[in-house]
């Protein structure tokens, strides 16, 4: 049975890479979650136990979580938990495993820069002449020379048809120039 669970803590081990034995990419990693409460003698916060687990990522979010994430990162994980027993050289023990399905950075303890990745489009869509889903996503950042004049089309776009690319109201344009 495998429960859906959403983990905040932070990176304990730099991800490491490697590719299970059908070549699909995974990314692993442990993750500290650490309990705190308030200690009303000292008036102080005191850590009151450490959770560890072990989180796996596959395909896209396993190269992504590579290239973003490193030692000591507050992140935010969402993802099937596991829980086995393992025994090895005499020793045993229990792990919590994640396979994690969304992986993001803890906003409230530092700040990230969002990028989306390319995605390779398939031999089926190239021959149709058509861009792979998220090859739009290629398009650089607002204020750059290859953004200005070009339309982004997001799933928003059609309910608010007023706004322009830079997410301004057509009166806001109107009235800078």
């Amino acid at each position: 049975m495998h429960d859906t669970v959403t983990i905040v803590g932070n990176v304990a081990t730099d991800p490491t890479q490697g590719r299970t034995a059908g070549g699909i990419p995974v990314t692993n990693f442990r993750l500290a979650s650490t309990h705190r409460r308030f200690d009303e003698a000292t008036q102080r916060w005191i850590d009151v136990g450490t959770n560890w687990y072990s989180v796996a990522a596959f395909r896209q979010l396993a190269e992504n979580a590579k290239t973003s994430l490193r030692s000591g990162d507050s992140v935010i994980v969402t993802g099937r938990m596991k829980i086995r027993t393992w025994e090895n050289n005499g020793k045993q023990g229990t792990s919590v495993d994640i396979d994690a399905e969304v992986i993001g950075h803890d906003l409230r303890w530092g700040t990230t820069a969002y990028r989306r990745s390319a995605r390779s489009t398939s031999p089926e869509q190239a021959s149709r002449g058509t861009a792979g889903a998220g090859q739009a996503d290629e398009v650089a950042g607002e204020g750059s020379a290859e953004h200005e004049g070009r339309e982004i089309q997001t799933p928003w776009a059609a309910d608010d048809a007023d706004y322009t690319p830079n997410g301004q109201h057509e009166e806001e344009v109107a009235a800078e120039r």
